[in-house]
């Protein structure tokens, strides 16, 4: 999770977030010699005594500062595309988990385990226990197993909401009516947390996400759906 004066990303679990983190550092040095070259240029401008009065005939000059800008647009946009439907396939999920969103909480339905149904509220401070997050922990959270892909059905029974988590680079939208899907393989166990990225309403900012990610072999043990 996120942590204070935190300045780059928050670690990838998923390997969609893995590419973001990549894609993100590949279009930021971009950024970087771009402004390098500006800066540079305008500190000419400033600085040298200008003594060619044919500079507005330079077409080459004009040539290269039309096609430069083309390429790099064509280099930063085919990653971003490659990324882009990575994020869409859908390849065998070995576990549905349907996530609805009221005001102000989460509904999950594990589909394929007899449609086990629970609420996810965020905890009240006085019910923190040592170690609990205010304001990101919640009464139940949602277990799934790492290194398996799962598909999260999600959707909305009220307002529009978005269903968020960092780390595993997903947010989706929940809209009423309407059930919109997302898959993620988790690469390693752990607690994570995320949050409703969609100004839902008066408390949009008490709809926390838990995700406890924990070894196949656990999860299919069972007792990890006691509630």
């Amino acid at each position: 999770m996120g942590h204070a004066a935190q300045v780059g990303l928050q670690d990838a679990t998923s390997p969609i977030m893995e590419e973001l983190i990549t894609f993100h550092d590949h279009a930021l040095m971009i950024i970087f010699l771009i402004c390098f070259l500006v800066l540079y240029a305008l500190f000419l401008t400033l600085t040298t005594k200008l003594t060619n009065t044919n500079i507005s005939d330079a077409q080459e000059m004009e040539t290269v500062w039309t096609i430069l800008p083309a390429i790099i647009l064509v280099l930063i946009a085919l990653p971003s595309l490659r990324i882009l439907y990575m994020t869409d396939e859908v390849n065998d999920p070995s576990l549905t988990i349907k996530s609805i969103g009221h005001q102000w909480y989460w509904t999950y339905e594990y589909t394929d385990y007899g449609g086990l149904i629970f609420n996810s509220y965020m905890l009240p401070p006085l019910f923190l226990e040592p170690g609990d997050l205010r304001l990101l922990d919640v009464d139940n959270r949602v277990v799934l197993p790492i290194e398996a892909p799962i598909r999260m059905m999600i959707t909305s029974q009220d307002v529009l909401h978005s269903w968020a988590v960092p780390t595993l680079g997903l947010k989706t939208d929940a809209i009423p009516g309407r059930l919109n899907q997302t898959t993620f393989t988790a690469t390693r166990p752990g607690v994570y947390y995320g949050q409703c990225s969609e100004i839902c309403g008066a408390n949009h900012s008490f709809m926390p996400i838990v995700l406890e990610l924990i070894p196949l072999k656990i999860f299919e043990m069972g007792p990890v759906f006691t509630l």
